[in-house]
């Protein structure tokens, strides 16, 4: 993985927090969005919240996450520079107001598809800074979910816990790309213990993934696409954290000093949300 990806994706693990920050304190406009493309039919949205995926076909248009609310205008605009097509569907990745927040303007525009999991995560309240008025999605499923459009298939599965409970990895058949939503975001984990995440079982997760999916693009949650072998490199990293973590708590070290190891081996922020919402469940799941 190049120096360059790894600097990219450490700058992006503080999109969450950030983001929705960068909003207030800019007077209520959202920050420019951009468009690049992926594949031919196949786009990415970023800048602000989440990454969104853009697929484009003759019959409409398929979204992968739509970030904040304040961002649907400019998500409209950006899809609009490619494609005359409506936005039709809408599937998100988790329940995190930086890549579900815009479900409140989408909702009565497209159909909006997610994990039940991923739904109550909304509807219970479980983002700690999520912003009021949060809209679920109104279609949902356990496992995996196919939607067709313009004669292509796109798969979104359920694997397993790993940023949260209800994370869905989506694939592209045709153009060989996965949307990881946040179990690919940074360098580093941000594990959502409040949301049922799990640092044991995100690899296993992830390992999941690679074994019934081909694919060689990749699309993660926040950061610039990647490959496999950078999604590889990715679990690496987690594994490496886990297992240098759980040695600290095996020894009985305290959460404090196993917090001082996370800032300076892996770049966590001593007032961040993964000391917020990560550490305490680091400290029980690793015992």
């Amino acid at each position: 993985m190049s120096r360059a990806f790894v600097f990219r994706a450490a700058a992006a693990v503080a999109f969450l927090g950030a983001s929705f920050v960068a909003f207030t304190q800019n007077n209520g406009k959202a920050p420019a969005l951009t468009i690049e493309k992926v594949k031919d039919d196949l786009y990415n949205i970023v800048g602000d919240g989440g990454n969104v995926a853009v697929l484009v076909t003759n019959e409409g248009v398929l979204l992968v996450d739509d970030k904040y609310e304040q961002d649907h205008d400019q998500i409209v605009d950006r899809v609009k520079s490619v494609t005359n097509q409506p936005i039709k569907y809408i599937v998100s990745t988790h329940y995190h107001a930086d890549h579900s927040g815009g479900n409140s303007k989408f909702n009565g525009q497209a159909l909006i598809f997610s994990t039940a999991n991923a739904r109550a995560g909304i509807v219970q309240k479980k983002q700690s800074n999520a912003p009021a008025g949060m809209v679920p999605a109104n279609i949902t499923f356990t496992q995996e979910q196919s939607i067709w459009i313009g004669g292509k298939e796109v798969r979104a599965r359920h694997f397993g816990r790993g940023h949260t409970d209800g994370d869905a990895v989506v694939y592209f058949p045709h153009d060989r790309t996965v949307h990881t939503g946040d179990l690919m975001s940074g360098n580093t984990p941000l594990i959502d213990y409040p949301g049922g995440g799990s640092v044991v079982e995100w690899t296993k997760t992830l390992d999941a993934v690679a074994a019934t999916w081909d694919y060689d693009t990749v699309i993660p949650g926040h950061g610039a696409v990647t490959n496999k072998a950078g999604l590889q490199a990715y679990s690496a990293n987690v594994a490496k954290l886990r297992t240098r973590a759980q040695g600290l708590v095996r020894q009985g070290k305290s959460k404090d000093e196993v917090a001082k190891v996370m800032t300076a081996e892996f770049n966590w922020q001593p007032n961040g949300l993964q000391m917020e919402w990560s550490m305490p469940g680091i400290m029980t799941e690793l015992k």
